[in-house]
């Protein structure tokens, strides 16, 4: 008996060593497989980045033109941004729209380096792919057009058709081609949001907003089903202004009258009409173009002003995403340029948002490093939380008072939140059409307990104060909205007190020009919230000024991707590269972002995540031109 029963345990343990090893064995060849396979693409990778850059620098012949091929949109700082993204391009045969968005500055670099390389003899603006950005970034982008062309180097545009956006930039060309059945679509500005008082209503979600600031519109889409009088007052003046601004550019880089330039959408369909509806000609006739002309003539005739490239299928040329920038020489004296792109949000990044604990960080770290001597603040942003409004603005405080200067650079929008972390700034500087001021502040919380008690859903329970159960399943307490109001109160009188002490001005003078009133910068100055008129460039000349540099180097603060995160991104774009490869085999995908835009505010978007539940935020104006 004893030994049937040990010989049974023998035959399992048998058994037992069996499945353990084979196991072992399994997980031993997975784990080899998979790091065989990371390795592989990493020397992919490595392979594909030399002989990018050796191919990208052998290709440029000694009379090249710079293609302007511009994909997707144009931001201050890219969401994630690395220079393999364009390695990869040519690695993965991956068509460049996947380019979601483009570095505003990399833009600038590029235009300005190619200004003065011997083998770039013009530009070519290809924009048929390009999204759009704000009217202040193209602006910006437009000054360096205009200094290529000024240094005798042509400019040309060349599409079947140009939105606003692109039309803007092509109307610094020194020629514009349209093809036969291409046109110019010039429609005017306007702003649209989506109204939920009705939806939350029959949703039964009972709303609490708390504000200071009769143009504080933010939480209108909340507690009304369309615009109210006086703000669809100030948002026609802004639009208007904003429309007036582009026309001017465009006329003047035109040379012709902004009455010529769009004559009223009444008039254009009128002459349309006259024309049998040939947009082309009409934007030949209107002086919106230069020259109608088939692609292949278009080719033709750069081909006689660049050369034929080797295979003699094009003429001599190089992409913007393949033109490699030149580092500049290291230098001990630094401007720090720090982005905050996007809505400011409690606690660190998150992807569309800037947390201000991650640019507090940044901050503290220019303070305490000594090799710089000053920072450029470049803010594109809404606002957002005031908590961390307030913490970014005690770290530039702290900046200033150490005896570092801090710039501020404005964007396209700086308002609210965006101009609470500018007070501490020794100069602020911002464009014509930047968007500013807002200063006012809100809260908003919404419960549910109605919508809960339709469906049968009921919550109970006991608290040894009236607010010591705060939630979304209940009635708030008076004593809470009391407690709120008071919050949003005090923030907004300490918002218009730190305005005030920082731009040397009365209490009451600022609360004239505040309680969420929108301005552009031409009328910031005039109120007295900005110093200047310029761009970064007048930002970074500042700064060189307060900090008493000959010498310096731009140093840009940005988030580092280390290669484990580009190896996972490459491995993502094979992966996501051979599945569309298959598919389109199969199915025709169709990309309905080119066609329909919906200019909506971000408020659903938007992380509420104030620890008192208190914004500075304005959502109501897209960045989008």
């Amino acid at each position: 008996m004893f030994l049937m029963i040990k010989s049974f345990i023998q035959n399992i343990w048998k058994i037992i060593y069996k499945i353990l090893r084979y196991s072992i064995r399994t997980l031993h060849l997975i784990r080899t497989v998979i790091i065989n396979i990371f390795f592989i693409i990493f020397i992919v990778i490595s392979v594909g980045v030399y002989l990018n850059l050796r191919d990208s620098s052998a290709s440029l012949s000694k009379c090249s033109a710079l293609i302007l091929d511009l994909s997707g949109i144009i931001v201050d700082k890219p969401v994630t941004y690395s220079k393999f993204q364009k390695f990869s391009q040519h690695l993965l045969n991956t068509n460049k729209p996947n380019a979601k968005e483009n570095s505003l500055f990399d833009i600038i670099n590029i235009l300005r380096q190619a200004k003065n390389d011997p083998h770039i003899t013009g530009l070519i603006l290809s924009l048929k792919n390009f999204c759009g950005s704000n009217q202040t970034s193209l602006e910006y982008i437009g000054k360096a057009l205009r200094e290529f062309k000024e240094s005798g180097k042509p400019i040309y545009a060349i599409s079947d058709y140009y939105n606003q956006s692109q039309y803007l930039l092509a109307s610094y060309a020194n020629k514009i081609y349209l093809t036969p059945h291409g046109f110019v679509d010039l429609r005017g500005i306007s702003t649209s949001k989506l109204y939920y008082k009705s939806l939350l209503n029959n949703l039964k979600i009972n709303t609490h907003i708390f504000r200071v600031g009769r143009y504080k519109s933010a939480v209108e889409p909340f507690i009304q089903d369309q615009m109210s009088d006086h703000v669809r007052h100030e948002e026609t003046k802004l639009v208007n202004r904003l429309w007036d601004q582009y026309l001017q550019i465009i006329s003047i880089n035109r040379n012709t009258t902004t009455r010529s330039i769009f004559p009223g959408i009444n008039n254009i369909l009128n002459e349309l009409h006259r024309m049998q509806g040939d947009t082309a000609a009409y934007a030949l006739k209107n002086k919106w173009i230069d020259e109608i002309a088939s692609h292949f003539v278009i080719e033709n005739t750069m081909k006689e002003i660049f050369g034929s490239n080797k295979q003699g299928t094009s003429f001599n040329a190089i992409s913007m995403y393949d033109y490699n920038l030149i580092a500049p020489a290291k230098k001990d004296n630094q401007i720090a340029i720090i982005c905050i792109n996007g809505p400011i949000v409690d606690g660190p990044d998150i992807p569309g948002s800037i947390g201000g604990d991650t640019i507090a960080h940044k901050i503290r770290s220019a303070r305490f490093d000594p090799k710089i001597k000053a920072i450029v603040l470049r803010v594109n942003s809404p606002g957002g939380s005031v908590n961390a409004s307030e913490l970014i603005r005690l770290e530039l405080i702290a900046v200033r008072d150490s005896g570092k200067p801090v710039v501020v650079s404005m964007g396209g929008i700086a308002a609210s939140g965006g101009y609470w972390i500018s007070t501490p700034a020794n100069v602020i500087i911002a464009s014509n059409s930047t968007i500013t001021g807002s200063i006012g502040i809100f809260g908003i919380i919404n419960t549910f307990e109605k919508s809960l008690d339709t469906i049968g859903i009921h919550s109970d329970g006991v608290n040894t104060s009236p607010i010591s159960n705060i939630s979304i399943t209940t009635p708030l307490p008076t004593e809470y909205i009391n407690m709120m109001q008071l919050y949003v109160n005090t923030s907004y009188h300490y918002f218009i007190n730190t305005v005030a002490e920082s731009r040397c001005k009365t209490t009451e003078d600022i609360h004239k020009i505040a309680q969420g009133h929108v301005w552009l910068g031409y009328d910031a100055i005039k109120n007295g919230l900005i110093d200047n008129i310029g761009d970064l460039d007048d930002a970074i000349n500042k700064a060189i000024e307060l900090a008493h540099l000959k010498e310096y180097q731009l140093n840009w603060y940005e988030n580092k991707i280390n290669w484990i995160d580009v190896l996972i991104q490459q491995a993502n774009k094979v992966i996501h590269t051979i599945i569309i490869n298959l598919l389109n085999h199969y199915v025709s995908l169709i990309n309905f972002d080119n066609n329909i835009k919906i200019n909506n505010s971000n408020i659903l978007q938007f992380s509420w995540n104030d620890p008192k539940n208190c914004y500075a935020l304005d959502l109501n104006y897209s960045e989008q031109l």
